[in-house]
């Protein structure tokens, strides 16, 4: 029986080399959303194959994606240990988006693990009042752990957006 904590899987052999300090990367991110000591979480650390498998099966879009998490179902809610659900992350597309996003490899992985444990502690982002609050969350958690507001790019673009169209 297990006191909780997160599981790490590295399926594609690529993450050893580059992200060497993942458990470490992973274990800070997830633990600054979930509380570890009474939570499992189970992670895949795999490659885009994978994850377009999944991303198909489960949300019915044929193509790779940055991160998947699956919550685990409510009652699970209720056991001493909090079985909270699995994350899966693509390595070929957090190197692309980061890199597109001229962030380092290592703040995009911070910034995809928060965001996924959110969404199995229970936040969305389908409503876009859930998302504003959900980006909040994350981007307080990442400047707490000492990392860019990752929407920041975004939100110059948009204000820039406004300011011609005026």
């Amino acid at each position: 029986m297990s006191d909780g904590g997160l599981i790490i899987k590295v399926q594609e052999k690529k993450w050893k080399t580059a992200l060497p300090n993942f458990m470490k990367i992973a274990n800070k991110a997830v633990g600054s959303v979930l509380n570890l000591e009474n939570t499992e979480v189970s992670l895949v650390l795999s490659n885009d194959a994978f994850v377009r498998v999944l991303n198909n099966q489960y949300r019915g879009k044929d193509k790779p994606t940055n991160v998947l998490s699956f919550p685990s179902p409510e009652e699970y809610k209720q056991m001493k240990i909090w079985l909270a659900g699995d994350i899966v992350v693509g390595l070929e597309t957090l190197k692309r988006e980061a890199e597109e996003q001229k962030k380092s490899l290592e703040a995009h992985f911070t910034h995809l693990l928060i965001h996924a444990s959110l969404h199995l502690k229970g936040y969305d982002h389908v409503v876009d009042e859930e998302a504003e609050k959900m980006e909040a969350v994350e981007i307080e958690i990442l400047q707490n752990l000492g990392y860019d507001n990752p929407y920041q790019q975004r939100e110059k673009n948009e204000n820039t957006r406004k300011v011609k169209n005026k």
